[in-house]
């Protein structure tokens, strides 16, 4: 089943994320705002990954002297996404 997340990250210069899922495979992630150079490399590092692959290549990536960066949103984002679906 494809899902369409959307995420307003935190802390970053991105604005919005738009990330579709089948199931627990990212189809496809979308960035407004941000790096476009990084974030077209993220996106297509990370299309055809599973949720829990992403996560923990990203989760806790700092940008500069941020705590956070794309990355780490992207995670967050993810995080959020499998906190609030029931298990299967």
């Amino acid at each position: 089943m494809t899902e369409v997340l959307q995420y307003s990250p935190q802390g970053v210069c991105c604005k919005m994320m738009q990330i579709k899922l089948n199931n627990d495979v990212i189809e496809d992630v979308d960035f407004l705002g941000g790096c476009p150079g990084n974030l077209l490399g993220i996106r297509n590092l990370v299309k055809g990954m599973k949720i829990d692959d992403v996560i923990e290549k990203f989760q806790g990536i700092p940008c500069g002297g941020k705590s956070t960066s794309c990355p780490d949103q992207l995670a967050k984002c993810l995080i959020s996404y499998k906190a609030s679906t029931p298990a299967s």
